[in-house]
């Protein structure tokens, strides 16, 4: 080999590695495309109505949605700041009975969906239920008439419903801020007299405020993507409006329309909550702080502190899993119908492919944009959380209308080439509800790789490239390895969310097509618990497994230190 040869191999192996990098960074903007598709699609329809409803809308139904997600939103994050905040000061300056339990058991109601608390929730204090039937005997009323008693499917009980199951988003920031405050902020107030309220109003909660912002923010967001409590409650929001306006109505630009006023509300609740995050910080000097030690409550005060945090955990959780569980005994036959089994099949399938696609997807965008090197690919990321923002209902509008067209253009380009009709490949299967799971999710699976990148040494990968490894080999045989725990619990995570969804599998499902959410949601809207709990006792399941990372995750670390 001659000394020129010598001198060009190098410059042709950094050739083909920028070509390499290049074809990566292709695909990670074309894996961002396509998250980002049905949010601009969204956007579209809504400027571009086949029949423009709106002016119909303004005057007839939309103050009233409006009005009433306004007042979930408001309702909702202000509770479940009240609950959150105040569980999170108790655990984390406090020692009381069963605090050590609480601590991790006031996470468990991330485990509910909303929708299964609404459920049991009615029919533990509807007029059949124990609570009705208790006052009735013991007071000896012989009816409705003889009594009064409050209407539980109002908009302040879906109000109580969410706060139950989403005050754990509040929790655990509020909890995380009040345990980073230094101790001697706490002594100083002390030492001038202030006492345990004091102490919280003047020392605790302002520091701890932008934590409790960016919770309360994450619960409005919730709130206004509801679908299955608003539903069953008659509550008429802009969500259920979507479903009204598009299956009743049948009119997709209006649904548009009025999804793309749901994205408007939540990118502003995004913004705030991106606002809370970027304060979240106080200035201390450069030795680690004293942490503040928890006070003992003995007697009478310790036991009213256990009974605040049992509150909301028996709301949230203990009493949606023992309705469903009671239903679910009573009728044993409910577990063994072929129903339930084609539900739970189709949950396990459309939740696992969309879980492994969005892992991958995920994995190669992050690694394809750390190859490049540049700012320019790196501003496409934020872009793909835009999917987790939306609310199902919006993606379902987004992709439904768009994979429609493109269906039946296959299908005609199929029919001109063959001679048979192949049906709808697309919307008429589970890709859609596949799909949409990984434009819902990807932010959570993205979040999970680009962390997990970022911990492995720049050194190996290098070491990896140096000994002839490709861009895919180095990712096989050194990022991986090293990421595969991270990459578990994102898999997991996604599972889970895919579990539970509602209104983006309600609208894009096939027909006579069932999931463990949308039966727990048909039986439950029919009255028909004993047929819904297996299924919401399964989503329950399920959803415990993520609550337990998240447990693992967030409080070892607080025991360890």
């Amino acid at each position: 080999m001659t000394s020129a040869e010598h001198q060009t191999q190098p410059i042709r192996r950094q050739e083909a590695r920028a070509a390499g990098a290049g074809l990566w960074s292709v695909g990670a903007a074309l894996i961002a495309a396509l998250v980002a598709l049905p949010i601009l699609s969204v956007i579209w329809l809504a400027f571009n109505p086949t029949e423009n409803i709106w002016p119909h809308l303004v005057a007839t139904t939309l103050p009233r949605y409006l009005t009433n997600t306004a007042v979930l939103a408001l309702g909702t994050g202000a509770l479940a700041a009240m609950v959150g905040a105040g569980a999170a000061w108790l655990i984390a300056m406090y020692r009381f009975p069963l605090s050590g339990a609480l601590e991790w058991l006031l996470l468990l109601p991330l485990a509910i969906p909303a929708y299964v608390g609404a459920y049991a929730l009615v029919d533990f204090l509807e007029y059949s239920g124990p609570v009705q039937i208790a006052l009735r005997e013991g007071f000896g009323w012989a009816s409705a008439r003889d009594y009064w008693f409050p209407a539980v499917k109002t908009r302040g009980g879906a109000v109580v419903v969410l706060a139950a199951a989403l005050y754990p988003y509040v929790y655990l920031l509020a909890r995380a801020a009040f345990r980073e405050q230094p101790a001697g902020a706490y002594e100083v107030a002390r030492a001038l007299g202030a006492g345990p309220v004091g102490l919280f109003w003047r020392v605790g909660l302002p520091l701890a405020r932008p934590a409790i912002a960016a919770g309360a923010a994450i619960v409005m967001m919730e709130t206004v993507a509801d679908y299955g409590v608003v539903s069953y409650f008659s509550v008429q929001t802009l969500t259920t409006g979507v479903f009204t306006t598009w299956l009743e109505m049948g009119n997709a630009g209006g649904a548009a329309q009025i999804a793309g006023l749901i994205l408007a509300l939540v990118f502003a609740l995004v913004a705030l909550e991106k606002l809370s995050r970027r304060r979240l910080r106080y200035y201390q000097s450069a030795r680690q702080p004293r942490p503040v030690s928890r006070v003992a409550l003995r007697g009478v005060q310790g036991w009213l502190a256990t009974g605040l945090c049992l509150v909301p955990f028996t709301i949230g959780f203990i009493l949606p899993v023992g309705v469903m569980a009671r239903h679910a005994a009573a009728n044993p036959e409910a577990w063994v119908s072929p129903g339930l089994a084609r539900a739970l099949m189709h949950t396990l399938t459309t939740g696992g492919i969309a879980a492994v696609l969005t892992v991958a997807a995920a994995l190669f965008m992050v690694y394809g944009v750390r190859l490049t090197g540049r700012g320019a690919p790196r501003l496409l990321m934020p872009f793909t959380a835009l999917g987790y923002a939306a609310p199902g209902a919006v993606l379902a509008v987004g992709l439904l209308i768009p994979l429609a067209a493109l269906d039946h253009r296959l299908a005609d380009g199929w029919l001109a080439l063959t001679g048979t009709d192949p049906g709808l490949m697309l919307t008429g299967t589970a890709s859609a509800i596949v799909l949409a799971y990984i434009v819902r999710f990807f932010a959570i699976a993205q979040g999970a790789a680009d962390a997990a990148f970022g911990r492995v040494s720049p050194s190996l990968p290098m070491a990896a490239r140096s000994l002839g490894k490709t861009a895919g080999g180095a990712l096989a045989a050194v990022y991986l390895p090293l990421m595969k725990g991270t990459i578990g619990s994102a898999l997991l995570l996604v599972f889970v969310d895919c579990v539970k969804e509602l209104p983006a599998t309600m609208l894009l499902r096939p027909f006579n097509y069932e999931t463990l959410a949308t039966r727990t949601h048909e039986k439950a809207s029919l009255e028909n618990l004993g047929d819904a709990s297996p299924a919401a006792l399964l989503v329950i399941a399920v959803g415990l497994v993520a609550v337990a990372l998240l447990a693992r995750a967030n409080i070892a670390p607080t025991r360890a230190r």
